[in-house]
């Protein structure tokens, strides 16, 4: 029951608009690799937190640097790729450290 409602939470946190392309794209497979891992018990409740957070700052930044008339710099799309990048990495660690949730008793 906690693991379903958990994955419903991370989803319903991590969707973003599929009309969206580019960086938008790149965070949606994000958000479904960390679902993924609460599903599959990868990820604990606290790594899912900090993981679901990093993703939402990332969508924060991006809406903010696309705020000034949809001009979308070279420079925001290289420091938007590093961002992911970083997120795309913790994403990596937490899934492999080795950590599992507990499983739930029957």
């Amino acid at each position: 029951m906690k693991k379903t409602l958990m994955s419903m939470v991370v989803a319903g946190m991590l969707v973003v608009p599929l009309a969206q392309a580019g960086p938008g794209q790149r965070q949606a497979r994000q958000g479904r690799r960390i679902g993924q891992g609460v599903h599959s018990g990868q990820l604990t409740r606290h790594e899912t937190r900090g993981l679901a957070r990093g993703l939402e700052r990332n969508q924060r930044a991006l809406r903010r640097d696309r705020k000034d008339g949809g001009v979308f710099t070279p420079r925001e799309r290289a420091i938007n790729h590093e961002r992911q990048d970083r997120l795309s990495r913790q994403i990596y660690r937490q899934k492999h450290d080795n950590q599992v949730r507990p499983k739930a008793k029957p």
